[in-house]
């Protein structure tokens, strides 16, 4: 009827639509198929620009398009001032048409940190307004965040103001966990504790520093609890603030120095262990005042940076039981070294550094002020009262017990720690033996953690953990002489690699299916005794047979 207004079904409506779809789609398949020839072919003119500038309208995630356009922005080589500062202003604002289709695009962003870098006269003021703009809108634009850090790098913005700007975005929302981190990388340049001299108004470094290594001063500490204190007592179940919290407190990275030496007669071998995994470059042993020719190697092949490295001196070195020596080991890269005594009768000797065997696990939180600390604990415990289930605040209170006196709180954090996590306890459980200085045997839960810290141990107990392996970093146990692995889910094998020591191996109860996975056994010169009772592989025809030609020097076998 006249008049009237007529209604598309939905069908009819939704077939249209697919049409539009697709004379898009192959519009764009064209132009950009249009494209790459022309790129092919080396042409670099206005149009090509132009046709760049249509497809990334449409999808500015297309990184081969904008290597294109750059390509063609810098092709007309030398060219006045006046016209590349109104070449590149032009090519800002079409980025900006982009980043407001899709605010995250990491093609639109790198583009204009490319352009930026070339304006001859930058507008950097235009620049930091417009991340505030797009952080306004989305607060963890990572995107965003890393070109707003290029801008004040590049601009030479005082580290002062930046610290503001986190103030007012965290002021706004405690939740914002980008502005907490990029404050954490800020605090250090501003307030650093140093003996060095810091200049009136610092700047953000073009290269930046390992702010993690560097303490910031404690006057601004206590003013940091202040703020992250409001945080978690306005929003306890928030993580931004509690990880935030957990950097205050962390003291600076552990030095790197030579934590142990560990020598022994029968095999001739010097063990060095570190405080952290390094390359050992620069490793010198020094033997009765000679300087000895030696390869060291770290513990296996995979690990490239170890802890624990090994070399082994020639024959008939040290392995008269008669005689007395003396041996240093000297780490030229860090001007340090370690000295160990190898005394008359000793069959092996070694040198721990015990001076710090308290800081040994406190890498997370700070040692500085015991009172500073206990007042953050007694700070948590009237939170814990209130928000009984709040994990993050339990786990703080652990992490401080730990690093006011780990053994003093032993009780109290291995009952908090079940409440959390079991890998925990397992963890607390390793640090507490090597406190204890309990070498002989170490019985450990679900997690192997610190291995590089049982160097000296003799016999392991790690049965019924549900391990599905025993990793390269278990090389690391270089003295032990008994594995007890029972009952687990082990496959594989591959940090049973040359343990000079271990004589018995204990694996009934595992998921072992070849006569292959044994195969690294064979590097473990002492092996008598092994129990693989409970594995597939023991199933195999001619087991016996091979098992004899692999370990030969096992002479106790349970099948």
């Amino acid at each position: 009827q006249h008049g009237r207004l007529k209604i598309k079904s939905t069908a009819q409506q939704e077939e249209e639509k697919r049409k539009e779809r697709e004379k898009k789609l192959k519009l764009y398949v064209t132009a950009r198929d249009v494209c790459f020839s022309q790129r092919k072919e080396g042409v670099l003119d206005e149009e090509a620009l132009q046709l760049t500038q249509q497809l990334l309208s449409s999808n500015p995630d297309f990184s081969t398009l904008w290597n294109y356009r750059r390509e063609i922005l810098i092709a007309p080589g030398d060219c006045e001032e006046d016209d590349v500062q109104k070449i590149y202003e032009s090519e800002l604002s079409f980025v900006e048409r982009c980043l407001r289709q899709n605010p995250k695009s990491y093609g639109s962003w790198h583009h204009r940190g490319w352009v930026s870098a070339r304006l001859p006269r930058p507008d950097w003021v235009r620049e930091l307004s417009l991340c505030d703009r797009c952080l306004s809108l989305d607060e963890r634009n990572f995107h965003c965040w890393d070109y707003r850090r290029v801008v004040v790098r590049m601009s030479g913005v005082a580290v002062d103001q930046e610290l503001r700007f986190t103030d007012r975005l965290i002021g706004s929302n405690f939740s914002n966990y980008s502005s907490w981190h990029y404050r954490s990388t800020l605090l250090p340049l501003l307030h650093l504790e140093s003996p060095e001299p810091l200049s009136p108004t610092p700047q953000l470094a073009k290269t930046s520093p390992r702010t993690n290594s560097h303490r910031v001063c404690e006057e601004q500490l206590l003013k940091e609890y202040e703020l992250v204190q409001n945080a978690f007592f306005t929003d306890p179940n928030d993580q931004s603030a509690w990880f935030y919290y957990r950097w205050l407190l962390g003291r600076a990275e552990r030095e790197e120095m030579i934590s142990c030496v560990y020598v022994s007669r029968e095999e001739e071998r010097v063990a060095v262990c570190f405080s952290k995994p390094v390359h050992a470059v620069g490793l010198m042993l020094v033997l009765d005042g000679q300087p000895q020719q030696v390869e060291w190697r770290s513990v296996h092949p995979r690990l490239r940076h170890s802890p624990v490295w090994v070399c082994d001196l020639p024959p008939a070195t040290i392995s008269d039981i008669g005689n007395e020596h003396n041996l240093t080991v000297h780490w030229t890269e860090n001007h340090t070294h370690r000295d160990c005594a190898l005394y008359t009768g000793r069959s092996q000797s070694w040198c721990r550094d015990s001076a710090t065997d308290l800081e040994l696990f406190r890498s997370e939180l700070s040692v500085e002020k015991t009172s500073v600390l206990q007042s953050e604990l007694q700070t948590c415990n009237q939170l814990q009262e209130l928000e009984p289930l709040n994990k993050w605040c339990l786990l703080t209170i652990v992490l401080l017990m730990r690093a006011l006196d780990p053994l003093g709180y032993e009780k109290e954090t291995g009952f908090h720690a079940v409440c959390l996590y079991g890998d925990l306890c397992s963890k607390f459980i390793i640090e507490n033996t090597i406190l204890k200085m309990e070498y002989a045997e170490v019985r450990v839960l679900p997690t192997l953690c610190h291995l590089d810290q049982l160097l000296l141990v003799t016999h392991i107990n790690l049965s019924s953990n549900e391990l599905e392996r025993l990793p390269p970093q278990f090389c690391m146990l270089q003295c032990l002489e008994v594995l007890e692995a029972d009952n687990n889910s082990i496959v594989d094998l591959e940090g049973v690699y040359q343990l000079p020591k271990l004589e018995e191996i204990s694996l009934k109860n595992n998921k072992i299916s070849k006569i292959e996975d044994l195969a690294l056994l064979a590097s473990c010169p002492k092996l008598r005794s092994l129990d693989l009772r409970g594995n597939p592989v023991t199933q195999m025809a001619n087991f016996l047979s091979d098992i004899a030609k692999l370990l030969p020097s096992v002479t106790d076998l349970q099948l």
